[in-house]
């Protein structure tokens, strides 16, 4: 006599399985078929969507030409500077105008750090002519113009030493 249980929960099981997929597949026979058929789908989408997404971000990259902006030469640099302690110690409204006409370009510059950007602002905002030259106002000309010629210069690349070895010659 066959065990009644098992066979029970056996066929309990097999008629699970024939309503799920009965319910979840138009065709009960094929619904293997028909997920298999889905996840090619699936699939394929995500690829094109990839593949567009790559050709949308690529598009930019060729179009765009940028040009190369040099960082400022140390002799513009110090150009700059001579005119900034110029204007803080002249106190004249033309030598501070050519100090901020001179400066203000340099705000614009793509390739400058931001401490040299931070420098160039406070000089643009102090350069300006006063009725009492105060030491306060030469010294909020005179310390951002110091830093231009540290903080704007071109960075140098430190170069790479190779490792000396105890006992290696």
């Amino acid at each position: 006599m066959p065990n009644t249980a098992s066979s029970t929960t056996s066929l309990h099981s097999k008629t699970l399985w024939q309503e799920l997929v009965r319910r979840f597949s138009k065709h009960p026979i094929v619904g293997d078929q028909r997920q298999n058929e889905i996840l090619d789908l699936h699939l394929t989408l995500r690829f094109l969507t990839l593949l567009l997404s790559l050709a949308v971000l690529r598009v930019p990259a060729a179009q765009a030409n940028v040009e190369y902006v040099p960082f400022p030469t140390k002799e513009e640099l110090r150009a700059l500077q001579l005119l900034a302690y110029e204007c803080s110690r002249e106190n004249e409204t033309g030598s501070c105008e050519r100090t901020r006409l001179t400066a203000d370009p340099m705000m614009d510059h793509p390739r400058l750090p931001a401490a040299c950007k931070d420098a160039v602002w406070e000089l643009i905002q102090a350069s300006t002519a006063v009725d009492t030259n105060t030491f306060q106002r030469r010294d909020r000309i005179d310390s951002p113009a110091r830093r231009l010629t540290v903080v704007c210069a071109k960075p140098v690349k430190p170069q790479q030493q190779t490792p000396q070895f105890p006992g290696k010659a």
